[in-house]
């Protein structure tokens, strides 16, 4: 994935599918078109426990930290006025500290188990990340690539998403539109006999089982629930 950004840039291939600390890091100028909400985690300086650095204004010039992303780490503490020393590497940083090879590492963060596994513990945020459709600039605008951001954006915002379906008496509609959740306002339309009308809405799928309930106290009939594979607002 560290290398799509440069790859992109090229122009070779229009677009892919990268990490937002990648594309910092690399310096590629590439248009990061879509957050894909997914891979999040964050870079972090992570100290061995005991060092007695709380922060990143404990580190001292000439400390030796150890991390794949040289770039954003220096910038990092030049920013804060600090000369480091980067050893750049491209596996594991975590056992650097313990082989006495760093004085600390610079490794994105998901959960801080594997930091903690290794007697390290975060002391400075740096940069947080996820994953991201990254587009040449020149082709941004082309209708492929356009129609790939469309359909993508639309599948991330179909996500725990999930259409209902109620049959509701003619005299209870009132109460039942009002505490169902809508995009704008829930659809009602007559069914084709009878006094009974149908409401439908998107909802999220979390506020489902206390959503039901409440539908059934406000006169809903006949629930349905569908799954909601795309969701587009043009």
């Amino acid at each position: 994935p560290e290398d799509i950004p440069a790859i992109v840039s090229t122009g070779r291939i229009a677009a892919g599918i990268t990490g937002h600390d990648y594309v910092v890091e690399s310096g590629a100028d590439v248009v990061e078109a879509l957050d894909l909400g997914i891979g999040a985690g964050t870079i972090v300086v992570a100290a061995p426990r005991g060092k007695g650095w709380r922060g990143a204004e404990d580190v001292p010039d000439g400390a030796k930290i150890a991390t794949k992303y040289a770039n954003i780490v220096r910038r990092f503490f030049e920013d804060l006025g600090k000369r480091v020393k980067i050893i750049q590497v491209s596996g594991s940083v975590e056992v650097l500290p313990m082989l006495g090879i760093a004085d600390a590492v610079a490794d994105v963060m998901a959960t801080g188990t594997t930091l903690a596994l290794h007697g390290l513990e975060p002391i400075a945020e740096v940069l947080r990340t996820t994953a991201r459709l990254v587009v040449n600039k020149d082709s941004e605008r082309e209708y492929t690539v356009r129609k790939l951001v469309v359909h993508l954006e639309a599948l991330l915002k179909a996500q725990n998403k999930k259409m209902i379906f109620l049959n509701v008496p003619a005299d209870k509609i009132s109460e039942v539109v009002s505490v169902l959740p809508a995009m704008e306002s829930p659809s009602v339309a007559r069914l084709a006999r009878g006094d009974m009308y149908e409401v439908f809405s998107v909802v999220d799928e979390a506020q489902l089982p206390d959503l039901v309930m409440k539908l059934r106290e406000a006169g809903a009939k006949d629930v349905v629930v569908v799954p909601v594979e795309m969701l587009m607002r043009l």
